[in-house]
């Protein structure tokens, strides 16, 4: 008998450009091959709505499942430009609840940031928190065998990172300790075409997890904070074949940071060396932990661009935000990636927890002693809950839950002017570029005009 488990990409946002839904990608290639005999994976992407009705799509004769991703709940990480997806994947969902009673489950980033609030508000059957590989499949083959998943007594089937309801009402998230060694990834063709066309680029990963604690950010609560490393060859292989088959030319690395593991980038960077696919790539990168002729290496295996976790480049403030380097390091590696001919651009927090008018006075100083870059600066933070963050908002009486951080909340310190940080930040006479920033549509111009790859540097002119 033929079971269909539906995989939705439910992202629709394209600024600054379409997104490659690459989490469901390795979603499906790992069902398809882990499933038993029986077991068919199909997959809905609606920034390509316009490929098939979604209604059609969801109307399957022999639908058994139906999985929904949420890459991102909001685009709000700065108090100068809001985007609220919840009403959109609302709508999805009523749909699908409107065709199909089969079990609906809810997983993605923008779910396990805030599981209890969506599943709530949503009323999923079930959700997926974190890495969702080994959860749904369990999950999928428990419901084949029509295994209870929760007595009435409240005792529960061990998914690790399964969400669901219990008898009483209360919402379970069942918590974590393993996690998959090697997933798979195969791109899906169809795919592929759009995203390298209206995307300009593709996104792929080579590790999972954070090992950092910056007091703001909710990837290590999502994706665990062990360092999961997915096999070099295989990465590699993708890497060809989306060269070799589809004429994919520049690729961007997704690790939450790509310079966390020496051996293990030397080898992919060796490894792409050795290929014949010729790419350029990007990633994040921490301005610590390198070394010139690491850098030197990265760039021989293609590197062209550099996105630095810098978020602040005031000592004080870097340690109040708890970043495991400091100025002299920014400086040190900016210097190193305009050696080596390597774009390289800096992502700022401004007026976050412990900013003063002192600290942010060292900032805008400092910005004009890193060459030839590109700032991206985002005011206030943006509280996450179980953060740092979020528990110093608790303290200080900002928040009184945090169940209020499911609508975007800001944490700007009161010992600084926020209405003055544009102008001061102009004033340094460095490219600043802020996320409502008329220089932005000037990216769409050059990718309808085929250009590839991030294109901010040519911003920075």
């Amino acid at each position: 008998m033929r079971k269909v488990i539906a995989l939705i990409s439910a992202n629709n946002y394209k600024i600054p450009y379409p997104v490659y839904p690459l989490g469901i990608s390795y979603m499906a290639s790992y069902l398809s091959s882990t499933l038993p005999d029986g077991f068919e994976v199909k997959l809905y992407d609606f920034n390509m709505e316009d490929k098939m009705p979604f209604t059609d799509f969801i109307c399957d004769k022999d639908l058994f499942l139906v999985g929904l991703s949420m890459r991102n709940f909001d685009d709000s990480t700065n108090v100068y430009k809001e985007n609220i997806f919840i009403t959109n994947y609302k709508e999805i969902m009523s749909v699908i609840r409107a065709h199909t009673d089969r079990p609906v489950v809810i997983g993605g980033t923008g779910f396990s940031v805030f599981p209890e609030l969506i599943f709530n508000d949503l009323n999923p059957d079930y959700g997926v928190k974190g890495e969702g590989e080994e959860t749904l499949r369990k999950l999928i083959l428990a419901l084949d065998k029509q295994t209870v998943l929760h007595q009435t007594d409240g005792s529960a089937l061990e998914i690790e990172g399964l969400v669901y309801r219990l008898p009483d009402g209360s919402v379970q998230i069942n918590d974590r300790t393993n996690y998959i060694s090697a997933p798979e990834l195969h791109v899906e063709s169809s795919w592929v075409d759009y995203y390298w066309k209206e995307g300009g680029m593709l996104n792929i990963q080579t590790k999972r997890g954070c090992p950092y604690h910056c007091i703001f950010c909710s990837y290590p609560l999502v994706d665990g904070c062990q360092v999961r490393t997915l096999d070099a060859a295989m990465v590699v292989k993708n890497i060809e074949e989306l060269y070799f088959e589809k004429g994919v030319a520049y690729l961007f690395f997704t690790d939450s940071i790509f310079n966390i593991h020496y051996d293990y980038n030397e080898e992919i960077a060796r490894r792409l060396i050795e290929s014949k696919a010729k790419i350029r790539w990007g990633a994040y990168f921490s301005p610590s932990n390198m070394t010139f002729d690491d850098l030197k290496l990265y760039r021989q295996s293609g590197l062209t661009h550099i996105e630095f976790g810098t978020d602040s480049l005031s000592d004080r403030q870097l340690e109040n935000y708890r970043k495991h380097f400091r100025f002299s390091d920014v400086k040190q590696q900016s210097e190193h990636c305009g050696n080596l001919g390597i774009f390289y651009a800096h992502y700022l927090i401004l007026g976050g927890y412990g900013e003063t008018e002192e600290t942010l006075n060292e900032t805008f100083t400092h910005s004009c002693e890193l060459g030839f870059t590109l700032y991206f600066p985002y005011v206030g933070m943006r509280i996450y809950p179980d953060t740092e963050l979020c528990n110093i908002a608790l303290r200080e009486g900002l928040i009184l839950s945090s169940n209020e951080l499911i609508h975007p909340f800001y944490y700007i310190s009161k010992d600084i002017d926020k209405e003055t940080i544009r102008a001061r930040a102009e004033a340094t006479g460095q490219r600043w570029v802020f996320p409502d920033s008329h220089q932005m549509p000037m990216m769409d111009v050059l990718r309808k005009r085929g250009r590839k790859g991030l294109l901010w540097e040519y911003l920075r002119y």
